[in-house]
């Protein structure tokens, strides 16, 4: 099903709803014990939660085979429109082997609750090398998105789903916002332009300062950080989304800001990503997306602004989503204030850059990072938080 919305066209022109009807639920659960039976690892739960809210639109389901080689190799769907992330539902083969195409698949979260339906129309082996080299560009088992590439299944299984019920989120239910309530709220702002900014990451300074920087140029500002699966030794996100919280009480203006989660998974595929997140960003409704220096990455495996390049491989206006590229920020100590070297005057020895490495660092020993790279309340958040870890 497809539905009519407000202001930038979804990506492919209409923004998919694979929820399940009361009806159709009705009639999925007459036949829960007679249907074989797939479970969903975290990632594949979040994947499909975003294809039936509309969040990957165009896609109504987990990637044909067909598909999914255009979309590896080329960046691109079957019908030419720009797609950059495989969205597979891999299995062993001996899940798989039973399986047959044609029929419903019930789809299980860990526990074992019934919360979807996949109808089987093709199932595949697929080269987990080449999808790493091309998407991941690296088949470092090293790199994470490669680590849970190698560690899934042989078999991907293809098919459009139906979630059964969307249920609030366990831990942010007050902030989520699907795609179409994301577009009727800047409707009824009357919000034409919004942009979109993405984050795994704890709010600092520098993630401040460009965010505020493209709020000068358009309505509205949609804070969409992600809170599905990520690498165990990222920040959690309950702390990241209190740390957001205290941003949005003390230093945005909370009449052009939004603040709301995107359930998705992280890949850290890079620049890759960088163009999958902007496409999510779309569906929600944003008509720009900030893209920072290293967008989705991870060690050294991507090139300074790699993330920012992989967007002039589009024909202008292709993606439907303009990118707002902003360099790496700091702190000046000559302006005293944040800045770029578009707009700073400063020798390198002026700039005080922290990453997260070194943060996590100070927070560990229960010190707070310079008010130069953090917001006092938040810097006191983390450390409050890393304590209790």
């Amino acid at each position: 099903m497809t539905v009519l919305t407000e202001g930038i066209a979804p990506h492919g022109g209409q923004l998919i709803n694979r929820i399940a009807t009361a009806a159709e639920k009705a009639e999925f659960l007459a036949l829960a014990e007679k249907l074989p039976r797939v479970s969903l690892d975290e990632r594949s739960l979040s994947d499909l939660v975003m294809i039936a809210i509309g969040g990957f639109s165009p896609l109504k389901g987990f990637m044909e085979q067909d598909d999914y080689e255009k979309v590896v190799d080329d960046m691109r769907l079957i019908n030419g429109l720009p797609w950059a992330i495989p969205v597979t539902l891999s299995v062993s083969e001996e899940v798989a082997d039973p399986l047959k195409e044609g029929n419903w698949i019930r789809l299980d979260d860990s526990a074992g609750n019934f919360v979807g339906v996949l109808e089987l129309t093709q199932k595949y082996r697929y080269n987990k090398a080449h999808e790493a080299v091309n998407v991941y560009r690296t088949d470092d088992q090293k790199h994470p998105g490669v680590k849970v590439l190698y560690e899934q299944g042989e078999i991907n299984l293809a098919g459009p789903i139906w979630l059964l019920q969307r249920d609030p989120h366990p831990q942010f239910p007050k902030y989520q916002i699907d795609p179409l309530q994301s577009r009727k709220m800047f409707h009824e702002k009357a919000w034409k332009t919004i942009v979109g900014f993405q984050t795994r990451n704890p709010i600092h300074r520098a993630h401040e300062y460009i965010q505020k920087c493209a709020l000068e140029v358009v309505d509205g500002l949609f804070l969409h950080p992600l809170v599905g699966a990520t690498k165990s030794d990222d920040v959690p996100a309950d702390v990241r989304m209190r740390c957001y919280e205290i941003m949005m009480d003390k230093y945005f203006p909370q009449d052009r800001v939004i603040l709301a989660i995107n359930p998705s998974a992280m890949r850290y595929a890079g620049p890759r990503e960088a163009i999958f997140h902007a496409i999510i960003r779309k569906n929600y409704g944003c008509t720009h997306f900030i893209v920072g220096r290293d967008h989705a990455g991870v060690g050294d495996y991507y090139g300074t602004y790699d993330a920012q390049y992989i967007f002039d491989e589009f024909e202008p206006g292709e993606l439907g989503i303009v990118p707002m590229k902003f360099e790496h920020a700091f702190y000046c100590t000559r302006t005293s204030g944040m800045a770029t070297t578009k707009t700073s005057p400063s020798l390198p020895e002026e700039r005080i850059h922290l990453s997260g490495t070194k943060v996590r660092e100070l927070l560990r020993k229960g010190e707070l990072p310079p008010p130069e790279f953090s917001r006092p309340e938040v810097a006191a958040e983390l450390i409050r938080a890393m304590r209790e870890s």
